[in-house]
């Protein structure tokens, strides 16, 4: 299987900087080891977010992503909570 490369958009690396080192080391883990093997494991959104899919970081935080499957990218949007901040 092979991988897909991940990109992060201006928003997602703000989100990053705001995370504690403990939930940034857990992120690279999910990317690394989750997301970028299987990009379609993580939960499908709906309504204005449809086209996106999103994997718990903890109890409040999100990341979601995009999948360019021509490209084999994944775009990661936000990597902290998407609920009224």
């Amino acid at each position: 299987m092979s991988l897909y490369e991940i990109r992060l958009t201006k928003e997602a690396r703000k989100d990053v900087q705001k995370l504690s080192s403990r939930m940034k080391k857990k992120l690279k883990d999910i990317l690394k080891n989750k997301i970028a093997l299987e990009p379609y494991t993580g939960k499908k959104l709906v309504g204005q977010l449809k086209g996106f899919y999103s994997i718990r970081l903890n109890y409040q935080d999100r990341i979601v992503y995009s999948v360019n499957e021509e490209n084999r990218i994944i775009y990661i949007h936000r990597a902290r909570t998407h609920y009224g901040e």
